[in-house]
């Protein structure tokens, strides 16, 4: 394992703390990136849709010629037109590497077949997505990359699939801005400033719970329907503590918010991965406090942690033209 304070990345001087370079990434946007749409059906009936760039133009749609595949997984109400997302897929294009977004459940544009959803343990999707294309492009090697809560669902897949001795796995992996430590986050976000952020999550959480019950009645979906329905009402909810405990539990089999980030925080996966596994997290992250973050005894030999002083959360951004984070993860899918 090697654990690092880096003091490289040097934060824009007009972003200079973490919520600046926080809302920078979200809300300055990027420049679109041509997809191609391809819908993976899952094993319980369900659907997850992924959106490849830089596919040759032949018939068959397949990867450009490099010989690696860049699998992203976005975070919470993200998708694939997440600004950091696209960020990392023009700079891979650039590269001649071609680059697949697995928009997790729901987070596509279309509703999902199922009352579930996606949270940040749901590891067996993500698995089911990763054998599915390994199988098909059996001569690439693969990168996955998790930001946020695709990070943590990231991490507990690696872990999982070192303490099942999997034959099946990347050759590299990279998370960014990891909530390591599920309930910690979820209670930095019931205070100061970053309650912000939470009730932003938790509003669009809830819009879209509703938009699922009226697609399910109007699709006369009435299984379904009645699982969302059994939650009960949902007008009170006004924290991600409290959506997690009265939504994401329940109709994920979870006993309550405490159970569900027990059994799903990443921390408790660190010490099996045994895939060459880079770690880039922020000191000054507004989401995600120092005591989420993992010591150097749980993690694995494999695993490398950058802890940076700045760079807010899924941001490092050094200046207009300067990608120092898609830079950074360039560099690292490229050493040997």
């Amino acid at each position: 394992m090697n654990s690092v304070v880096d003091q490289k990345f040097k934060p824009a001087f007009w972003l200079p703390e973490g919520h600046s370079q926080t809302l920078w990434r979200k809300f300055a946007g990027a420049e679109m990136v041509p997809h191609h749409r391809e819908r993976i059906e899952l094993s319980d009936g369900d659907f997850v849709d992924l959106d490849w760039s830089l596919l040759n133009s032949n018939g068959d749609q397949s990867p450009a010629p490099s010989s690696t595949i860049v699998l992203i997984v976005h975070g919470l109400c993200g998708c694939s037109e997440s600004s950091y997302v696209l960020a990392l897929q023009q700079q891979l294009n650039t590269e001649g590497i071609t680059s697949v977004v697995m928009n997790l459940r729901g987070c596509s544009g279309e509703v999902n077949n199922k009352a579930r959803t996606y949270h940040s343990g749901v590891s067996d999707d993500l698995n089911e997505v990763f054998t599915s294309l390994q199988s098909r492009y059996l001569s690439h090697q693969f990168v996955v990359i998790g930001y946020s809560l695709g990070g943590n669902v990231l991490l507990k897949w690696l872990g999982e699939c070192g303490l099942s001795k999997a034959t099946q796995q990347p050759s590299k992996a990279i998370a960014v801005s990891t909530p390591f430590t599920l309930a910690h986050c979820s209670r930095a976000m019931l205070q100061g400033f970053s309650r912000i952020y939470g009730r932003y999550f938790t509003r669009r959480l809830l819009e879209s719970l509703e938009a699922k019950k009226q697609y399910f009645l109007g699709i006369g979906e009435t299984e379904e329907l009645d699982k969302l329905n059994a939650l009960g009402d949902t007008s009170s909810i006004n924290s991600i503590w409290d959506f997690d405990d009265r939504i994401t539990a329940p109709l994920h089999g979870f006993a309550d918010a405490e159970d569900y980030y027990q059994r799903c925080s990443s921390i408790g996966f660190l010490a099996a991965i045994n895939t060459e596994t880079l770690l880039i997290q922020s000191l000054n992250d507004p989401m995600i406090p120092a005591s989420a973050l993992p010591k150097p005894d749980q993690l694995s030999d494999s695993v490398s942690f950058e802890l940076h002083d700045n760079g807010g959360h899924v941001g490092f951004v050094a200046g207009l033209r300067k990608q120092w984070l898609e830079e950074r993860i360039l560099r690292f899918i490229s050493s040997n």
